[in-house]
């Protein structure tokens, strides 16, 4: 009975959310990531290197629109999830790449904008990971280098049957970045 009771939250998780309350629809950002994504622009910037944000709310008529991509639709497949699967539905998710002179976007994984000897998207990686976010480059199936997200603990599962972190997330762990 004690294990049952210490495990309620995670055994709330295994049915839809709305069998107690009303959920309401995500429709941007969450906050904290939000202005997490904010804060790594700024950090980006401080070490010389200008962070473009491509994407980040997505609904799940945009993700089902990149999901043809490169299926029923013409150009290159852009993402192996449909709507619902991902974590931009939520809010919870955006994609970066790397401003260059002239307005240039570059997903250049190799890139040195700031000539430093380090890749500037790499830099980026880790100034992201310092501020809570993991990033899709790590996954081992499959790769996605633009990615980074904050699930807060939830499974797509989880946010498909209605749950969501709150908007104040007292548990995001950051390391004080210090990039000067």
């Amino acid at each position: 009975m004690v294990f049952l009771l210490a495990n309620v939250p995670v055994l709330e998780r295994l049915v839809p959310i709305e069998w107690f309350r009303e959920v309401p629809e995500v429709t941007r950002l969450h906050p904290v990531v939000a202005a997490k994504k904010d804060e790594l622009v700024a950090l980006s910037e401080n070490v010389g290197i200008h962070v473009v944000i491509t994407d980040d709310f997505r609904s799940t008529e945009e993700q089902n629109a990149l999901y043809r991509k490169g299926r029923s639709d013409e150009g290159a497949i852009v993402t192996q999830v449909e709507g619902g699967q991902s974590y931009h539905n939520y809010g919870l998710a955006i994609d970066f790449a790397l401003g260059a002179p002239g307005g240039k976007v570059l997903w250049d994984l190799e890139y040195d904008g700031n000539r430093n000897g380090k890749s500037d998207w790499l830099e980026v990686v880790t100034i992201a990971k310092q501020l809570g976010f993991s990033w899709g480059g790590d996954w081992v199936n499959f790769r996605d280098y633009p990615h980074l997200q904050m699930d807060f603990g939830y499974s797509i599962g989880e946010l498909q049957r209605g749950w969501r972190p709150p908007d104040q997330i007292a548990a995001v762990k950051t390391q004080s970045p210090d990039f000067r």
